[in-house]
Protein backbone atom coordinates (compact mmCIF):
# COMPACT_ATOMS: atom_id res chain seq x y z
CA UNK A 1 0.00 0.00 0.00
CA UNK A 2 1.50 3.32 -1.09
CA UNK A 3 0.55 6.56 0.67
CA UNK A 4 0.02 9.72 -1.38
CA UNK A 5 -1.07 13.22 -0.35
CA UNK A 6 -2.48 16.33 -1.96
CA UNK A 7 -4.20 19.22 -0.21
CA UNK A 8 -6.17 22.36 -0.90
CA UNK A 9 -8.17 21.07 -3.87
CA UNK A 10 -10.58 24.01 -3.51
CA UNK A 11 -13.34 22.39 -5.56
CA UNK A 12 -16.28 24.66 -6.46
CA UNK A 13 -18.95 23.42 -4.05
CA UNK A 14 -21.74 23.83 -6.58
CA UNK A 15 -20.86 27.47 -7.27
CA UNK A 16 -19.01 29.02 -10.16
CA UNK A 17 -15.81 29.67 -8.24
CA UNK A 18 -12.93 29.27 -10.69
CA UNK A 19 -9.53 29.11 -9.04
CA UNK A 20 -7.80 30.79 -11.98
CA UNK A 21 -8.69 34.14 -10.41
CA UNK A 22 -5.56 33.36 -8.37
CA UNK A 23 -3.47 32.86 -11.51
CA UNK A 24 -3.56 31.09 -14.85
CA UNK A 25 -1.63 28.15 -13.38
CA UNK A 26 -4.95 27.11 -11.78
CA UNK A 27 -6.63 26.64 -15.18
CA UNK A 28 -8.33 23.23 -15.22
CA UNK A 29 -6.54 22.32 -12.03
CA UNK A 30 -8.82 19.48 -10.94
CA UNK A 31 -8.77 17.86 -14.36
CA UNK A 32 -4.97 17.88 -14.16
CA UNK A 33 -5.07 16.41 -10.66
CA UNK A 34 -7.47 13.69 -11.80
CA UNK A 35 -5.28 12.68 -14.73
CA UNK A 36 -2.15 12.48 -12.60
CA UNK A 37 -3.98 10.69 -9.76
CA UNK A 38 -5.30 7.99 -12.12
CA UNK A 39 -1.82 7.44 -13.52
CA UNK A 40 -0.23 6.84 -10.09
CA UNK A 41 -2.72 5.66 -7.48
CA UNK A 42 -3.94 2.06 -7.22
CA UNK A 43 -7.14 0.92 -5.54
CA UNK A 44 -5.24 -0.36 -2.48
CA UNK A 45 -3.29 2.86 -2.04
CA UNK A 46 -4.18 5.73 0.32
CA UNK A 47 -4.47 9.43 -0.56
CA UNK A 48 -4.39 11.99 2.26
CA UNK A 49 -6.28 15.25 1.71
CA UNK A 50 -5.41 17.67 4.53
CA UNK A 51 -8.11 20.28 4.17
CA UNK A 52 -9.64 23.01 2.02
CA UNK A 53 -11.41 20.43 -0.07
CA UNK A 54 -14.50 22.34 -1.24
CA UNK A 55 -15.76 25.93 -1.23
CA UNK A 56 -19.27 24.66 -0.36
CA UNK A 57 -21.01 26.20 2.63
CA UNK A 58 -23.33 23.24 3.30
CA UNK A 59 -22.53 19.54 3.20
CA UNK A 60 -25.18 18.85 0.56
CA UNK A 61 -23.44 21.30 -1.77
CA UNK A 62 -20.10 19.59 -1.13
CA UNK A 63 -21.39 16.14 -2.07
CA UNK A 64 -20.68 16.47 -5.83
CA UNK A 65 -17.09 17.42 -5.01
CA UNK A 66 -16.74 14.53 -2.58
CA UNK A 67 -18.27 12.17 -5.15
CA UNK A 68 -15.75 13.33 -7.77
CA UNK A 69 -12.89 12.62 -5.36
CA UNK A 70 -14.49 9.35 -4.31
CA UNK A 71 -14.61 8.17 -7.94
CA UNK A 72 -10.82 8.33 -8.14
CA UNK A 73 -8.69 5.27 -7.30
CA UNK A 74 -7.57 4.51 -3.78
CA UNK A 75 -8.80 5.09 -0.25
CA UNK A 76 -9.06 8.73 0.78
CA UNK A 77 -8.57 10.22 4.24
CA UNK A 78 -9.94 13.73 4.73
CA UNK A 79 -9.07 16.42 7.26
CA UNK A 80 -10.92 19.67 7.73
CA UNK A 81 -9.34 22.92 6.51
CA UNK A 82 -10.15 26.50 7.43
CA UNK A 83 -12.35 26.92 4.32
CA UNK A 84 -14.31 23.69 4.76
CA UNK A 85 -17.41 25.35 6.18
CA UNK A 86 -19.53 22.48 4.83
CA UNK A 87 -17.91 20.02 7.29
CA UNK A 88 -20.78 18.92 9.52
CA UNK A 89 -21.05 16.73 12.63
CA UNK A 90 -18.55 13.93 12.17
CA UNK A 91 -21.00 11.03 12.55
CA UNK A 92 -23.32 12.54 9.96
CA UNK A 93 -20.41 13.27 7.62
CA UNK A 94 -19.03 9.74 7.84
CA UNK A 95 -22.45 8.34 7.00
CA UNK A 96 -22.58 10.52 3.88
CA UNK A 97 -19.09 9.92 2.52
CA UNK A 98 -18.59 7.73 -0.55
CA UNK A 99 -17.31 4.21 0.00
CA UNK A 100 -13.58 4.15 0.68
CA UNK A 101 -13.50 7.74 1.95
CA UNK A 102 -12.80 8.49 5.61
CA UNK A 103 -12.72 11.60 7.78
CA UNK A 104 -10.44 12.12 10.79
CA UNK A 105 -11.60 14.40 13.60
CA UNK A 106 -10.32 14.21 17.19
CA UNK A 107 -9.47 10.55 16.62
CA UNK A 108 -7.27 8.27 14.56
CA UNK A 109 -7.63 5.41 12.13
CA UNK A 110 -5.65 2.40 11.04
CA UNK A 111 -5.16 1.23 7.47
CA UNK A 112 -2.93 -1.73 6.68
CA UNK A 113 -0.82 -1.30 9.80
CA UNK A 114 -0.33 2.47 9.46
CA UNK A 115 -1.97 4.84 11.96
CA UNK A 116 -3.27 8.15 10.61
CA UNK A 117 -4.35 11.06 12.79
CA UNK A 118 -4.31 14.85 12.96
CA UNK A 119 -6.20 18.09 13.30
CA UNK A 120 -6.60 21.34 11.39
CA UNK A 121 -4.23 23.49 13.44
CA UNK A 122 -4.31 27.28 13.35
CA UNK A 123 -2.14 30.29 12.58
CA UNK A 124 0.82 30.52 14.92
CA UNK A 125 0.32 32.92 17.84
CA UNK A 126 2.68 35.88 17.81
CA UNK A 127 3.42 38.51 20.48
CA UNK A 128 0.38 40.71 20.80
CA UNK A 129 -1.79 38.42 18.69
CA UNK A 130 -5.54 38.36 18.98
CA UNK A 131 -6.73 36.54 22.10
CA UNK A 132 -9.18 34.54 19.99
CA UNK A 133 -6.33 33.20 17.83
CA UNK A 134 -4.50 32.09 20.98
CA UNK A 135 -7.64 30.35 22.20
CA UNK A 136 -8.17 28.51 18.90
CA UNK A 137 -4.51 27.50 18.70
CA UNK A 138 -4.61 26.05 22.21
CA UNK A 139 -7.80 24.16 21.40
CA UNK A 140 -6.15 22.69 18.31
CA UNK A 141 -3.20 21.57 20.44
CA UNK A 142 -5.64 19.69 22.67
CA UNK A 143 -7.29 18.11 19.65
CA UNK A 144 -3.96 17.05 18.22
CA UNK A 145 -2.94 15.45 21.51
CA UNK A 146 -6.25 13.60 21.66
CA UNK A 147 -5.75 12.35 18.11
CA UNK A 148 -2.14 11.33 18.75
CA UNK A 149 -3.10 9.44 21.90
CA UNK A 150 -5.71 7.47 20.02
CA UNK A 151 -3.24 6.70 17.24
CA UNK A 152 -0.64 5.60 19.78
CA UNK A 153 -3.05 3.02 21.23
CA UNK A 154 -2.93 1.07 17.97
CA UNK A 155 0.68 0.09 18.41
CA UNK A 156 1.12 0.56 14.66
CA UNK A 157 4.47 0.21 12.95
CA UNK A 158 4.11 3.66 11.38
CA UNK A 159 2.43 6.95 12.31
CA UNK A 160 1.45 9.63 9.79
CA UNK A 161 0.00 12.95 10.98
CA UNK A 162 -2.13 15.38 8.97
CA UNK A 163 -2.41 19.12 9.63
CA UNK A 164 -3.95 21.82 7.52
CA UNK A 165 -1.93 24.76 8.85
CA UNK A 166 1.87 24.48 8.86
CA UNK A 167 3.02 23.00 12.18
CA UNK A 168 6.39 24.77 12.04
CA UNK A 169 7.26 28.44 11.92
CA UNK A 170 9.23 30.25 9.25
CA UNK A 171 12.47 28.51 8.38
CA UNK A 172 11.46 25.46 10.41
CA UNK A 173 11.20 27.34 13.70
CA UNK A 174 9.84 25.14 16.49
CA UNK A 175 6.36 25.74 17.84
CA UNK A 176 4.21 24.33 20.60
CA UNK A 177 2.58 22.11 17.99
CA UNK A 178 5.86 20.77 16.63
CA UNK A 179 7.03 20.09 20.21
CA UNK A 180 3.86 18.07 20.80
CA UNK A 181 4.42 16.14 17.58
CA UNK A 182 8.01 15.35 18.52
CA UNK A 183 6.87 13.80 21.79
CA UNK A 184 4.87 11.17 19.82
CA UNK A 185 7.56 10.42 17.22
CA UNK A 186 5.51 10.38 14.01
CA UNK A 187 7.28 9.32 10.84
CA UNK A 188 5.64 11.89 8.56
CA UNK A 189 3.61 15.07 8.90
CA UNK A 190 1.72 16.39 5.88
CA UNK A 191 0.19 19.87 5.74
CA UNK A 192 -1.11 22.41 3.24
CA UNK A 193 -2.75 25.85 3.50
CA UNK A 194 0.13 27.71 1.82
CA UNK A 195 -0.28 29.13 -1.69
CA UNK A 196 1.57 31.38 -4.08
CA UNK A 197 4.48 33.35 -2.60
CA UNK A 198 3.92 31.84 0.85
CA UNK A 199 5.00 28.46 -0.54
CA UNK A 200 8.56 29.78 -0.55
CA UNK A 201 8.52 29.49 3.22
CA UNK A 202 7.15 25.93 3.24
CA UNK A 203 9.24 23.48 5.23
CA UNK A 204 9.77 20.11 3.57
CA UNK A 205 12.34 17.67 4.87
CA UNK A 206 13.45 15.79 7.97
CA UNK A 207 13.69 17.76 11.22
CA UNK A 208 14.54 15.96 14.45
CA UNK A 209 13.42 12.62 13.11
CA UNK A 210 10.14 13.78 11.54
CA UNK A 211 9.64 14.13 7.80
CA UNK A 212 7.55 17.20 6.96
CA UNK A 213 5.76 17.48 3.62
CA UNK A 214 3.93 20.54 2.28
CA UNK A 215 1.29 19.16 -0.08
CA UNK A 216 -0.72 22.20 -1.23
CA UNK A 217 -1.76 21.18 -4.73
CA UNK A 218 -0.34 24.25 -6.50
CA UNK A 219 3.00 23.68 -4.77
CA UNK A 220 2.96 20.16 -6.22
CA UNK A 221 2.14 21.39 -9.73
CA UNK A 222 -1.26 19.72 -9.28
CA UNK A 223 0.21 16.23 -8.96
CA UNK A 224 -0.29 13.79 -6.11
CA UNK A 225 2.78 13.38 -3.92
CA UNK A 226 4.00 9.96 -2.80
CA UNK A 227 5.30 9.74 0.75
CA UNK A 228 8.37 7.59 1.47
CA UNK A 229 7.41 3.94 1.71
CA UNK A 230 9.36 3.21 4.89
CA UNK A 231 8.92 4.50 8.45
CA UNK A 232 11.65 6.65 9.95
CA UNK A 233 12.29 4.31 12.87
CA UNK A 234 10.84 2.47 15.83
CA UNK A 235 8.29 4.28 17.98
CA UNK A 236 6.88 3.78 21.46
CA UNK A 237 3.67 1.75 21.29
CA UNK A 238 1.00 0.54 23.63
CA UNK A 239 -2.03 -1.65 23.27
CA UNK A 240 -2.53 -4.50 20.86
CA UNK A 241 -2.72 -4.11 17.12
CA UNK A 242 -6.28 -4.46 15.76
CA UNK A 243 -6.79 -7.13 13.13
CA UNK A 244 -9.37 -5.29 11.04
CA UNK A 245 -8.05 -3.50 7.97
CA UNK A 246 -9.68 -0.19 8.90
CA UNK A 247 -10.45 0.86 12.46
CA UNK A 248 -11.08 4.14 14.19
CA UNK A 249 -9.52 4.67 17.58
CA UNK A 250 -12.17 6.85 19.12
Amino acid sequence: MAVFAIGDLHLPGGDDKPMNVFGSHWDGHFERIQADWKSKVGEEDVVLIPGDISWAMQVQSAMPDLAAIGALPGKKILLRGNHDYWWCAITKLRDMLPKGMYAVQNDAMLLDGIAFCGTRGWRLPTPGCDAEDEKIYNRELQRMEMSLERAKAYGAHRLIVMCHYPPLGEGGAKTRLSALLESYHPDDVVYGHLHGPSLRGAVTGCIDGIRYHCVSCDGLNFQVYRLPDDPVGIHPTEGSKPTAETQFCG
